[in-house]
């Protein structure tokens, strides 16, 4: 008897903190994603410094993108990921506001979603210098469909957007 087929779909994460300890829950998100069911961590960006957008009165944050292989579907895996930011206390206060883990999916394979709560590709990710820059240092080849190459989104975003590449042994 054959096993069900799986279906196994690269997607990439943005993560981004700016309360208690950013570094920290970064590294503990990183980890949480692992451990999903039929998932796996196959790279990460380095940590970035970037000013917030949209509400300025709040920390600068810490952002990193992560590229997994998972066989969970787009809307499970957004689940998944919303559970993980409940998990290190995050409460959805002020758009833009200060948090302790947020964690964004930017893209599910080849997949296209437009519902409630979920749109895939995201669709503000490829005006966000602390989301282009650390994807384009994992996947510098990345097409986002629709919308263009990343290596030339990055550049042209890095230079209009405060996105600070941090040393591996600072502390966050």
């Amino acid at each position: 008897m054959n096993a069900p087929q799986v279906n196994v779909a690269i997607a990439y994460v943005g993560l981004g903190s700016n309360l208690d300890s950013p570094r920290r829950h970064l590294e503990a998100a990183v980890h949480a994603l692992d451990a999903l069911s039929g998932t796996r961590v196959l790279a990460r960006s380095s940590l970035y410094r970037t000013a917030p957008v949209g509400y300025a009165d709040q920390p600068d944050f810490i952002n990193a993108v992560v590229k997994l292989s998972t066989a969970l579907p787009a809307r499970a895996l957004l689940d998944a990921l919303l559970a993980v930011e409940a998990e290190h206390g995050r409460v959805r206060r002020v758009q833009d506001g200060p948090r302790t883990l947020d964690l964004d999916l930017l893209l599910h394979g080849a997949t296209t979603v437009s519902e409630p709560g979920l749109e895939v590709p995201h669709p503000r990710m490829h005006v966000r210098a602390f989301v282009m820059v650390p994807l384009v240092e994992i996947a510098p080849d990345l097409v986002i469909p629709g919308v263009g190459d990343v290596r030339a989104l990055a550049d042209r975003l890095a230079r209009e957007q405060r996105v600070d590449r941090l040393p591996a042994d600072v502390v966050a």
